[in-house]
Parts: C-alpha cells; sequence; structure tokens
C-alpha cells in the first residue's frame, strides 16, 4: 500500500463501543490452535527460493505490477500459509528484504504482502500508525475474524497498481485479529482507523484481491 496523505487520520469513533465490547481485543500464545490448522502450511517453491535468495538480504526485491500480464495472473493468485519456523533461512530472508523493499524510494508504502514480490506466502508488513514511533511490523498467517459494521472512507493507491488511486467505500473501522509473529508466538488484537486500513488492504493482496476490486468505473 502506497504512503500518502497520512495527516488525514479517521476521527470517528461512534458506534465503536458496541463492537470493541463483543471481542477479545487481545491474547498471546505459542502457535494458532487446532481451530486454525496448520495442515495448509506448505514449504516454498523452487522458484521462490530463487526470488527470496535472487541477491543478497539488504537488496529490495522487485515489485510485481498489474501492467505486466505474468505479474498479474500471480497477484490474483491465493497465497499458503507459511511454515513458521525460526531457523528458515528463506523465510528470515524473505521478511528482511520483504522490509527493505517497503521502505525503499523506488516502492515506498506503508504495507507489503508477499505475493507482491512474487511469492505466495502469508506473509505481510504493516506500519502500526496505531503504535508509538509508528513502527513497521511483520506477521505471519493473518486473518480477518471479525469486521466492524462502521465503515471509514480514504483513498488508497497500491505499489502493484501504477497511477491509480480511489476510495473503496467498503473498509471497516475496526476489524479483530489473529497472526503470528516471526518469534512464533500467537496474538489476537483488534485494531482502528487507518492502520486497519493498511490491514484490510495487505490480506487482501493474499487472497488475490486488488483494492481497485472496490472501485466503481
Amino acid at each position: 500500500m502506497k504512503k500518502s496523505g497520512l495527516k488525514n487520520r479517521i476521527a470517528g469513533r461512534i458506534c465503536i463501543f458496541a463492537f470493541a465490547a463483543m471481542l477479545v481485543v487481545s491474547g498471546c500464545g505459542t502457535l494458532l490452535t487446532s481451530t486454525q490448522s496448520q495442515a495448509s502450511e506448505s514449504l516454498f517453491s523452487e522458484a521462490e527460493i530463487d526470488l527470496i535468495l535472487s541477491t543478497d538480504s539488504k537488496s529490495p526485491m522487485r515489485v510485481f505490477k498489474t501492467d505486466s500480464h505474468s505479474d498479474s495472473l500471480l497477484l490474483r493468485s491465493q497465497s499458503a500459509e507459511v511454515n513458521i519456523d525460526t531457523t528458515d533461512i528463506h523465510l528470515n530472508t524473505l521478511i528482511k528484504r520483504m522490509y527493505i523493499t517497503v521502505n525503499d524510494t523506488a516502492s515506498l508504502g506503508v504495507g507489503i504482502a508477499a505475493p507482491q514480490v512474487g511469492v505466495l506466502k502469508r506473509v505481510i508488513w504493516v506500519q502500526r500508525f496505531d503504535k508509538l514511533g509508528e513502527p513497521f511490523e511483520a506477521y505471519l498467517n493473518p486473518k480477518i475474524i471479525q469486521y466492524s459494521q462502521l465503515k471509514q472512507e480514504r483513498r488508497e493507491g497500491c505499489l502493484s497498481v501504477p497511477d491509480r488511486r480511489g476510495d473503496p467505500k467498503s473498509r471497516s473501522y475496526a476489524i479483530l485479529l489473529e497472526y503470528n509473529r516471526p518469534d512464533m508466538s500467537f496474538h489476537r488484537e483488534m485494531v482502528e482507523g487507518f492502520t486497519a486500513i493498511i490491514f484490510q488492504h495487505e490480506i487482501d493482496h493474499l487472497n488475490g484481491i486488488l483494492f481497485t476490486d472496490y472501485l466503481k468505473e
């Protein structure tokens, strides 16, 4: 997701308290429980490993774009859950290079998903504007398990969609998330406002969905 217009923060928190009361706001553990079975996890393919290790871990990766037919086919594909292993050199290198990519001047953004660099795994980076210092954080196998009925409006752009911006008008003001961190810890958390938009945008990428799908022509 592109970085722009960050001063226009969403203010309205009306009705969100009713939503929050329905949710378990936060939690942590070790790994996803049996209700989120890891049976669907998959290892990296040879093609994905070639992309991840194409150069050193300090270099950005190429961002896949919709103006390329082959790139578009991959961007429209479903991503598989990643096998969470702190010793996996391919996973660790992917996480590092995705961070470098989203902070590179050629692809500066507030979030990025693994399909955008050609890897069909459920890995994202999100800038947490709701936290002190607005840090970037990596999330593995993120899942939105509840959306607020209250919506918010904000123009979006995308690193993978050249020269296109628009307001989907469909983003929930608050979402309840479940995810793992790279240290294998499991978390459940409610996120609101602009940061919730970034999560929704990046998780859409994992499901082969682009923000332009929500726009009226």
